[in-house]
């Protein structure tokens, strides 16, 4: 086995620190620099990537931010709720659970279509034109009866406002670019394959706009996550002063009708 170099046994952290005197974060005096100069929207961008946002970048982070932290009853507010009152000391166990439920289905859809632009692009760099290139990715998904990611809504029909304010806004600015355009490319192509127009949810712009900014698909799912976790605070506060978890969970039993298993 090959020795390792002294840079590989080396344990290295470039975050934070605290001493006795201060605290440092990405090389910057928390207390002399950050605190009353950066927002928290610019603050959480320092932590996330290392470096201070552009002002589009803090621009549209904050607008992300604030388009998808809340959403009435969602699974996660439910899961958290519930959690609370089986155990009304929990709050951060309660926040914890509605946070667990944030997976592709319903908060990271946004990191599936920041992957798959990611893959688009690459095949529009190699010549493809995005029209194409999007219809050869629908087809790709429909032929094996997958669905798209960023595509179809419960609520929102024909469209969701959330998404389409997004790209308004990323037009105005001058941010859209190669990835809004094939966002867009994909809304046409899937209403062809399918045979019918399919709303673009939320998450297909977000990851668009994003990766149009110069985030990485890893860094995209940070942010609904870190948005639930703003819309979780907010139910389970509710839910000490004005308890709903019994009541949804009461609410379920009601709707699930019983059936003896056959089998048995």
């Amino acid at each position: 086995m090959p020795a390792r170099g002294a840079d590989r046994d080396k344990a290295v952290s470039r975050i934070s620190q605290a001493y006795p005197d201060r605290v440092e974060v990405r090389g910057r005096d928390l207390c002399g620099d950050l605190m009353g100069r950066l927002s928290f929207t610019e603050f959480f961008h320092l932590l996330l990537t290392g470096r201070e946002p552009t002002e589009d970048q803090r621009f549209f982070l904050d607008l992300l931010l604030v388009a998808i932290a809340e959403h009435g009853m969602m699974p996660t507010n439910v899961a958290a709720r519930m959690t609370l009152a089986a155990d009304p000391g929990s709050l951060q166990g309660a926040v914890a659970a509605g946070i667990l439920g944030a997976g592709p289905v319903v908060l990271r859809t946004s990191e599936s279509c920041a992957r798959l632009l990611e893959e688009a692009q690459k095949e529009v760099a190699s010549g493809g034109g995005p029209a194409a290139v999007a219809g050869d990715v629908a087809r790709a998904i429909h032929a094996v009866g997958g669905k798209v990611p960023g595509f179809g809504h419960p609520v929102h029909r024909p469209l969701d406002p959330r998404a389409e304010r997004i790209l308004v806004l990323a037009d105005s600015r001058g941010v859209s670019g190669a990835h809004v355009l094939l966002a867009r490319s994909l809304r046409e192509a899937v209403a062809e394959v399918w045979g019918k127009p399919l709303t673009m949810n939320v998450a297909m712009p977000i990851a668009a706009v994003m990766l149009d900014l110069g985030f990485s698909a890893d860094v995209v799912k940070a942010v609904p996550i870190l948005a639930c976790t703003a819309g979780l605070l907010a139910h389970v506060a509710e839910e000490q002063e004005q308890p709903l978890g019994f009541q949804l969970a009461a609410r379920a039993e009601e709707a699930v009708e019983y059936e003896p298993d056959a089998r048995a």
